[in-house]
């Protein structure tokens, strides 16, 4: 639990099933108020199955979700998302042919509430969510740019715009930097802290441990559908199931230096 903080989300053995196959198998979590909380984890090991269950993506087979202390385990991702969750995807999930500005309005548009198809005026209250959303991740300069004409790292913050523009509680990033290079990454990173410092809670997705562990106040492993670690940072090199099934000893070694110079440079 955070300092002064409350539960903002609670899943409790939430299931998800294909056939025979649990994709997801009884994972339980709760996320305080201003946490940052990083999942990891093998391919395949049901990360973003778990975000689709909780975001409403696809249904749970079993178990319970619960957000800002109402349950949403049945509820679209249409509805969740005006109740103050919003995410990002894997893949640059926007509308080619429009504009960055065009695909924020319709985010901040639907985001918020029940709402008519638009007409030609989506009224001022939009308008200021999508020009503070662009201002907010750098893209106010490309405002006017189609989609389709995007680098990798604007898509990935036309993401986070669009989420950010339906004003959420909680923010899901799924794999925020896949595919980006290092500068690009540290760039991402002092975005996601600048969210952090304007109160919105985080659970992220991401296979780039430095980005994971550098941000996360809490960090959980999965595998195989199931929870195998739940801890700090600093601790999931030390644990020899999360070694054997997913870091490998190259990588453990590496993250143990990566402490090792944080705590000396403080």
């Amino acid at each position: 639990m955070t300092d002064g903080g409350q539960a903002l989300l609670d899943c409790d053995n939430v299931v998800k099933r294909f056939g025979s196959l649990a994709a997801v198998d009884g994972m339980s979590l709760t996320v305080w108020e201003g946490e940052i909380v990083g999942i990891g984890g093998p391919n395949g090991a049901g990360k973003t199955t778990f975000f689709d269950v909780v975001t409403g993506i696809t249904p749970a087979t079993g178990g319970r979700v619960h957000f800002s202390g109402q349950e949403i385990t049945a509820m679209g991702a249409d509805r969740i998302c005006q109740l103050g969750m919003a995410r990002t995807f894997q893949l640059n999930a926007a509308f080619e042919s429009l504009t960055v500005r065009e695909n924020i309005d319709i985010a901040a548009y639907f985001g918020k509430g029940k709402r008519p198809v638009p007409s030609f005026s989506l009224g001022k209250d939009v308008r200021a969510q999508t020009e503070e959303a662009l201002a907010f991740v750098g893209l106010s300069n490309k405002a006017d740019e189609t989609v389709a004409q995007l680098p990798v790292l604007d898509r990935k913050l036309l993401m986070i715009a669009g989420a950010i523009a339906t004003k959420p509680k909680i923010l899901f990033l799924d794999e925020p930097v896949g595919g980006l290079n290092a500068t690009e990454i540290d760039h991402i990173m002092e975005l996601v802290l600048k969210l952090k410092q304007e109160g919105l809670t985080v659970v992220l997705i991401e296979h780039v441990m430095r980005f994971l562990l550098a941000l996360s106040s809490r960090v959980l492993i999965m595998h195989h559908g199931k929870k195998i670690f739940e801890g700090l940072p600093s601790q999931v090199a030390e644990d020899p199931v999360v070694v054997e099934t997913y870091l490998g000893e190259g990588t453990q070694k590496r993250l143990k230096t990566f402490f090792a110079e944080g705590e000396a440079q403080t």
